[in-house]
């Protein structure tokens, strides 16, 4: 990942951190926008040290915003080779609670940002002939979850996007590719009320009897990063322990 620009939205969350940290190990310029200022602060606290890191505070929300910020950050890095589109918002309620309006924030955040993000650094990848775009999906298109009809419907829009730029960046050298996490301990899990029959529940779902962790997540976003992927377009990969199997 030497001399490689990483841009990576939700760069400080719970599956965030250690891929950033992973990234910047390899190599990478990573460009990190969270806007959670204490995840933020010890993102930076833990990278001290480990290579080239950029943080922005960036309000996905606000989209026009986000293109400014992107195309600054773009004439001072040079541009982006790898875009990993993470952040994601998972308000829960039943489906007949949400406006449209609630629908369309989240649909703004997880999928709409991400739109503005391969916009931004498609020129620059076109231009050198190689880019890594990468979705983060979730398990939650299994069917298992009830109550996040908005993030479910989000989650499944970037597996669509990822296969229809998969086939039309593939020409340029550009790959593009999801991966969808099975259940993490993570912050989102804290908007299940029994986390002990939450957990319950997760380790008789999986194959695989332990939780997932983030370096998990780490390892496989660092491979679709990589050059080593470079055969492997329009694909998801099921980060979830055999929870689902595809």
């Amino acid at each position: 990942m030497k001399g490689r620009v990483v841009l990576y939205t939700g760069a400080a969350g719970g599956l965030g951190l250690d891929t950033t940290l992973l990234l910047l190990e390899r190599g990478a310029q990573v460009v990190a926008v969270d806007n959670d200022l204490t995840k933020v602060a010890a993102l930076q606290n833990a990278a001290a040290g480990k290579g080239e890191l950029i943080v922005s505070t960036a309000d996905l929300s606000d989209l026009t915003g986000f293109r400014a910020t992107l195309d600054r950050l773009i004439e001072e890095t040079g541009g982006f080779d790898v875009v990993i589109n993470n952040a994601a918002i998972y308000p829960s309620k039943p489906f007949e609670n949400f406006s449209v309006e609630e629908h369309q924030a989240v649909q703004r955040v997880n999928v709409d940002a991400g739109i503005v993000a391969v916009q931004a650094a498609l020129p620059g990848m076109r231009a050198k002939g190689f880019g890594r775009i990468i979705n983060v999906s979730s398990i939650t298109l299994s069917g298992g979850w009830a109550n996040l009809s908005p993030y479910v419907a989000s989650k499944m829009a970037l597996i669509g996007l990822t296969r229809a730029w998969a086939r039309e960046f593939g020409p340029d050298g550009v790959t593009v590719n999801a991966i969808a996490p099975g259940a993490f301990p993570t912050d989102a899990e804290k908007i299940h009320p029994d986390p002990d029959g939450y957990n319950r529940m997760v380790l008789d779902a999986q194959s695989i009897k332990r939780r997932g962790t983030a370096h998990d997540i780490a390892n496989a976003i660092a491979f679709f990063a990589s050059e080593e992927s470079g055969f492997v377009t329009g694909q998801t990969l099921h980060v979830n322990g055999g929870w689902t199997m595809n």
